[in-house]
């Protein structure tokens, strides 16, 4: 009889190990999707925030190919006789500001900015493809960088003092007769991840002022 209650003892302790072993391995795969789930999310908007800061780069380039004279890849030489400051347009914001070309993500994550905003050129580009087009290997990578775009828009603030050392130049701290003048341009970039199997959408938003010599 004592044998008996032993073993009915032993197969009630063995389903309760089975069950804690059990909870306890559910829990721990929740924990682990959770955390490869948080590890993902920070790598997106650690990409993000990369492509934001191209948007940037690109805006500024865009500036200095305007003041510098736009690149001539049949001469390979800078036109000159087509330097400019470029001036603001009304119509700029008009279907150029996301990739699919209706609505403007980029613009309307600046929720300070007027809404008869007026800017010097607004550009959109997939961030994937534009490494691809540079020749840049990504690898594997190639698919999760398409959902990536970076936008940029640039508004022409106004005429700006600035102090210059070599070929450099910033804003000055100086009082409005101090330093040099110059024409003061605000770029406005954003990094942008669509998830492609849903409508999440991460937006990261930088800014910068560019001031180009008179």
């Amino acid at each position: 009889m004592k044998n008996i209650k032993e073993r009915g003892f032993a197969l009630i302790l063995s389903l309760v190990l089975l069950l804690a072993m059990s909870l306890m391995g559910g829990a721990l795969i929740l924990i682990t999707s959770e955390d490869h789930k948080s590890n993902n999310l920070v790598d997106v908007n650690q990409q993000t925030f990369y492509v934001a800061e191209m948007a940037l780069l690109e805006g500024e380039r865009y500036l200095t190919n305007q003041y510098n004279g736009p690149w001539s890849t049949t001469t390979h030489t800078r036109q000159t006789n087509l330097r400019n400051l470029p001036q603001n347009d009304a119509a700029v914001f008009n279907g150029t500001m996301t990739p699919n070309n209706n609505d403007q993500i980029c613009r309307n994550s600046f929720s300070d900015l007027p809404n008869d905003m007026s800017v010097t050129v607004a550009e959109s580009f997939n961030f994937g493809t534009f490494l691809e087009n540079s020749n840049i290997p990504t690898g594997n990578d190639q698919v999760f960088l398409n959902n990536f775009f970076y936008e940029y828009f640039i508004t022409r603030i106004g005429a700006a003092n600035f102090k210059s050392a070599g070929s450099s130049a910033k804003r000055g701290s100086g009082g409005s007769g101090s330093g040099k003048n110059g024409m003061a341009y605000r770029v406005y970039g954003c990094g942008i991840y669509a998830d492609p199997n849903t409508d999440d959408q991460t937006v990261v938003t930088l800014e910068s002022v560019v001031i180009l010599p008179l």
